[in-house]
């Protein structure tokens, strides 16, 4: 794995063919002012880099129709054509070629949007000269990082991919406000990771984080677990006991599986985010919730609003920034680096020789859905480990194990049908796109008869 800084050289080696000279990175600079126009053109070019410029969004998308880039640097509002015009037309002609976006009108939603469609970066005006060159810097020089980031205090965030990455840089502009963060995404895809790294990147980072798992306590123990209870309070109450909003103050508090609490709950939450304040169960003592709160879901809570299973105020109280973290078959050019990451860490736990992933293996799991995401990539991995004798993990390791993995998968789908469908066995068929003789043969080899209610 690469270190942690990124590389701070901006001159590019051309190679022998070119006499063993460096080509300054040519950089199109699209901005309608001409006096801040000279001031980054003087600075950019002081620090080695070759300028052109467009003066209007329509000249800059000219000039990346006709030329060739190694950064585009624009700004948001523009005549002729808008910033986010301008990276449009860079994804579309240069889609390698990053984009770094500066506006003087920097809200929440013009970030995520410019970040969505694929910008390395987003700077609020008045442009900071060595802000600008140190982003500047890790555009041109990233390619090389095999963690997309490493964040003292939190395990490393690892992939290159430019949908990881931009999640990375959303979580970096983030992270030093005290905004509410939804974390949305399948399960498996590194929810919990995120919120550690933004925690550790936060002005909290000394304080506690402190992780709650909605979905794993009932309705009844939900509330005693985030506010806590006084002596007294209900049978076997023999003492105070702190809840996680009290425990994490100071610091970040994980609300994982939000769409999981019940109604009731909500309403509690939506309090502390509106007052800030939150009582015990069975006192009358007012607290004040010192917390950042970070909220985690697979589900869609946008459709539970509609259904009335999620209350609408406590979504849009949650959905301040809302930052969605990419499945892994949607960055299948990260296996190998991942496989990597995880095997040695897997090895180091359970105090294994290092196994070396053959190029074999390293294609075999870059082929796979990974339905289950990194979880289940790391699951394999480790039970792969345990039972590879030798210091190399090859594809004759990994099938057998891959072919048990299918029977789980599918076990799995059907049994997720026959809930869906309340165990009408000719719909739960139809959702899987099986034969009703499929699945009945299925239902058979998984002792699934009568589960979850005995239907035809």
């Amino acid at each position: 794995m690469a270190g942690n800084g990124f590389s701070l050289g901006l001159e590019f080696d051309c190679g022998q063919g070119d006499r063993g000279k460096v080509k300054q990175p040519t950089i199109l600079l699209v901005e309608d002012r001409d006096s801040l126009r000279r001031l980054l053109r003087r600075a950019l070019e002081a620090d080695g880099c070759h300028i052109e410029e467009a003066e209007d969004g329509l000249a800059g998308i000219e000039k990346i129709d006709r030329g060739t880039y190694d950064l585009v640097l624009t700004d948001l509002k523009l005549p002729g054509a808008s910033g986010l015009e301008v990276l449009r037309a860079c994804r579309k002609a240069q889609s390698k070629t990053p984009v770094v976006v500066m506006t003087a009108y920097g809200t929440v939603a013009n970030a995520v949007e410019a970040m969505k469609l694929g910008a390395f970066d987003f700077l609020e005006k008045p442009v900071e000269v060595d802000d600008l060159l140190s982003l500047v810097r890790m555009a041109l020089g990233n390619e090389e990082q095999d963690a997309a980031l490493e964040a003292p205090g939190a395990p490393p965030i690892i992939g290159r991919h430019p949908e990881l990455r931009t999640a990375v840089q959303l979580l970096r502009r983030v992270a030093g406000t005290e905004s509410t963060v939804l974390l949305t995404g399948e399960s498996g895809t590194g929810k919990e990771l995120f919120a550690r790294a933004l925690h550790a990147l936060s002005k909290r980072s000394t304080g506690p984080f402190v992780g709650v798992n909605c979905a794993a306590l009932p309705e009844s123990l939900m509330e005693n677990e985030l506010f806590g209870h006084e002596k007294g309070a209900f049978t076997g109450a023999n003492r105070r006991h702190a809840g996680k909003f009290e425990v994490a103050k100071g610091g970040t508090l994980l609300l994982d599986e939000i769409g999981e609490l019940a109604l009731g709950v909500q309403a509690k939450i939506l309090r502390v985010l509106e007052e800030r304040t939150f009582e015990r169960v069975g006192g009358s003592s007012t607290l004040h919730a010192d917390i950042r709160l970070v909220a985690a879901t697979n589900r869609d809570l946008q459709e539970m609003v509609s259904e009335g299973s999620f209350r609408a105020d406590l979504y849009y109280r949650l959905e301040v920034f809302p930052l969605e973290l990419p499945p892994l078959r949607r960055r299948l050019s990260d296996i190998p680096l991942l496989a990597r990451h995880l095997l040695s860490r897997i090895c180091e736990r359970n105090g294994k020789a290092l196994l070396v992933l053959t190029p074999e293996a390293e294609t075999l799991l870059s082929e796979q859905p990974w339905p289950g995401n990194i979880r289940e990539l790391a699951n394999l991995l480790e039970r792969a480990s345990i039972l590879t004798e030798g210091n190399r993990l090859d594809t004759p390791h990994l099938k057998p194990l891959m072919k048990v993995r299918s029977k789980d998968l599918q076990q799995h789908q059907l049994r997720q049908a026959l809930v869906d469908s309340n165990g009408n066995k000719r719909a739960a068929a139809q959702a899987l796109g099986i034969s009703y003789r499929t699945l009945l043969r299925r239902v058979r080899l998984f002792d699934l008869e009568g589960f979850p209610t005995y239907r035809d």
